[in-house]
């Protein structure tokens, strides 16, 4: 808490700090639609002590997906170079999340299936689980998963190859 303030004024400062960012990354992303010539609304958001901000689309095309690339490499890129011109604006580090046309929505709910059912297996046969290797996102999705179900998990390894292992009770 920063001298001279309340709890709940920090939340504020905090939630405000967040909201900036967003509309920062909405600005940077909306000049990045216009050079790029994609159609694309721009939703912002806090969530879980970040700011997240999704592009997302009514039309039918796929050209968003191109902004997603295969297996989400370009939306990661794409999310550094976010956090970099927020961080360029306020000077903070931001741990912002950006979605392209619901990509991690989909794959948020793909690992937190992922993660039960290794819980489950783990919990069936009381031996670990190694499951594939898996960027700090998914990682942090499964562990949220496994941690529901009542089980611990750890990372192991280094990058790219670092895993999550679900640890029997």
């Amino acid at each position: 808490m920063t001298e001279g303030t309340t709890p709940a004024a920090e939340g504020v400062d905090t939630l405000t700090r967040l909201e900036q960012e967003g509309e920062i990354a909405a600005d940077y992303l909306e000049g990045l639609l216009d050079i790029a010539d994609l159609d694309g609304d721009i939703d912002m958001d806090v969530e879980a002590d970040r700011a997240a901000v999704s592009i997302i689309s009514d039309s039918t095309s796929r050209d968003l997906q191109k902004l997603v690339g295969r297996d989400g490499e370009v939306l990661e890129a794409l999310q550094e170079l976010t956090r970099l011109a927020v961080h360029r604006e306020t000077g903070d580090r931001s741990r912002l999340m950006l979605d392209i046309a619901g990509y991690r929505a989909r794959k948020r709910a793909e690992l937190t299936e992922l993660g039960t059912k290794a819980a489950e297996e783990a919990k069936g046969t009381g031996e670990p689980v190694k499951l594939k290797p898996m960027t700090p996102f998914e990682r942090k999705v499964v562990h949220d998963a496994v941690a529901a179900a009542g089980l611990r998990s750890e990372s192991e390894g280094e990058e790219p190859q670092r895993r999550v292992v679900v640890l029997p009770v």
